[in-house]
């Protein structure tokens, strides 16, 4: 069963959406969604003043993506044990402090550390927020209207984390990190404020799980982006790998045998959500993948600043937002496979062109039209992919399956990264390129460097195919989604 005890509210709820509490709450949303992005577009900055290796490059990314969406699932059940409103506080004050020291960050070590630490604080403050979106606000246009505010913050993160990041990091990379601190001291006050607490709730916590499970993808992600530099055949990759693989393999036991397991095997228990989670998962890479290493073509091979190569993303993010509403009308017509199928040829046709090009490419035509052509394919299978993994699941248990299928969209990108770090290191260093700066680099580098990431591409490219294809096995129908999105509407005034 999926079944979690819910923490009952016997506190007034507040009858309007507009207020301190939905601007606490969708602020934190905000910042969250602004970290994930500002940070890809400094990494050029990063690697110049802290001197980073490509692989150290691919983990900044990673060190903050992994603990966020490998603790996420815990996050949320220790807001229902101790108080929403209390871990809130506690996720958002760890995540500042955090924030804090990454802006100091002297040392390579020092900067990914901080990242880890980013990434638990996030992994507690943003489950809680959303569950206290749904306890704070009554039920109907108040509770409806908080969270459209709050999932608003998504797309206002993605588009202006493109600008905001670009702007800041062209100043001082460290202001990315540091704006955090009065914007996070600012929502822990007004959590204080006005922001009631939840019962607390009984429930065992599944610590085990979440220390295995994200462990576990961190030693193997350690392998294969470190393995390049070190040799495949040295000591610690070859013990990181295995120890990877042991503690994965741990964790799959554990969950099996534990009393409230963080992943229950029930949620395995049809063939096609077992499809559709495995389709989170590479949605999610196939996005943070392509998202990281074309911010770092447009300014490492193409040579544009930070702010330009932001402004330049803003099409993918459009392309997006179109996909998404697009599929939301879509989906009322056509059967999910043919849906996500179609999505599935849109994005490979973009990222198969895309790995065709070097650094003599134009941002006219040729990077305004493929942006928003592989974001419209993205755009849909966002949309409907959730919406596939709800199909058929009660009320009550729509809450803990949307987070899970959260969790493993969240977990794709930053192991996608770093798995595919060193194949385009691989790619650059087989074809005279080196692992140093872009800007030291000659022409002849430039175009090796070029070629790595442009593989990264094709690697996409080849794994949105094979999704393609997986996809067409699902059975779902137009009316079975209807009923899907509907139980997620009831499940937010339950």
């Amino acid at each position: 069963m999926l079944d979690n005890p819910a923490a009952t509210t016997h506190h007034q709820v507040t009858k309007r959406a507009f207020g301190l509490p939905i601007l606490v709450l969708s602020g934190l949303n905000l910042m969250v969604v602004l970290d994930g992005t500002v940070v890809i577009f400094a990494i050029p900055r990063l690697q110049e003043h802290l001197h980073l290796s490509n692989a150290a490059s691919a983990w900044t990314v990673t060190a903050y993506g992994l603990p966020f969406a490998g603790l996420m699932l815990l996050g949320g059940r220790l807001g229902d044990v101790f108080g929403r409103k209390r871990m809130l506080i506690l996720g958002v004050a760890l995540f500042t402090v955090a924030s804090a020291l990454c802006g100091s960050a002297q040392t390579d070590w020092m900067l990914l550390a901080a990242r880890a630490i980013q990434g638990a604080g996030a992994a507690v403050a943003a489950p809680t927020a959303m569950a206290l979106v749904v306890s704070t606000f009554a039920p109907g246009p108040a509770r409806n209207q908080a969270v459209a505010i709050f999932g608003s913050m998504m797309a206002v993160g993605s588009v202006g984390g493109l600008i905001v990041g670009g702007a800041l990091t062209q100043l001082d990379w460290r202001l990315i990190f540091w704006i955090n601190v009065p914007i996070g001291a600012l929502i822990v006050l007004g959590a204080i404020y006005r922001l009631r607490d939840t019962e607390h709730v009984r429930l065992t916590l599944d610590v085990r799980g979440a220390i295995l499970g994200t462990l576990g993808c961190v030693a193997i992600v350690f392998g294969a982006t470190e393995g390049p530099e070190m040799g495949w055949t040295n000591p610690i990759i070859l013990g990181a790998m295995a120890a990877g693989v042991v503690l994965l393999a741990v964790f799959v036991f554990a969950e099996r045998h534990v009393d409230n397991p963080l992943l229950p095997w029930s949620l395995f228990d049809r063939r096609d959500r077992v499809v559709t989670f495995a389709a989170c998962v590479l949605v999610g890479g196939v996005m943070g993948a392509m998202t990281f290493y074309v911010a770092q073509f447009l300014q490492n091979v193409l040579g544009y600043s930070p702010l330009m190569a932001g402004a330049a993303a803003i099409p993918f993010t459009l392309g997006v937002g179109v996909g998404g509403a697009a599929s939301s009308k879509l989906a009322q017509l056509v059967r999910p496979r043919w849906l996500l199928s179609g999505s599935a040829v849109v994005l490979a046709v973009g990222l198969f062109f895309g790995s065709t090009l070097d650094q003599n490419v134009s941002y006219v035509p040729t990077l305004l039209i493929l942006l928003p052509v592989i974001g419209f394919g993205v755009g849909i299978a966002m949309v409907v992919v959730p919406l596939c993994l709800l199909v058929g699941v009660p009320v009550n248990n729509i809450g803990p399956l949307t987070a899970i299928g959260q969790m493993a969209f969240n977990l794709g990108g930053p192991v996608a990264i770093g798995l595919l770090s060193p194949v385009a290191l691989s790619r650059t260093l087989s074809r005279g390129g080196t692992n140093g700066k872009a800007a030291d680099m000659t022409e002849t580098q430039i175009a090796a460097l070029s070629s790595g990431y442009t593989l990264v591409l094709f690697v996409c490219a080849v794994a949105v195919v094979i999704v393609g294809l997986v996809v067409l096995t699902l059975s779902y129908t137009p009316e079975q989604l209807a009923q899907a999105q509907h139980a997620q509407e009831e499940s937010q005034q339950a």
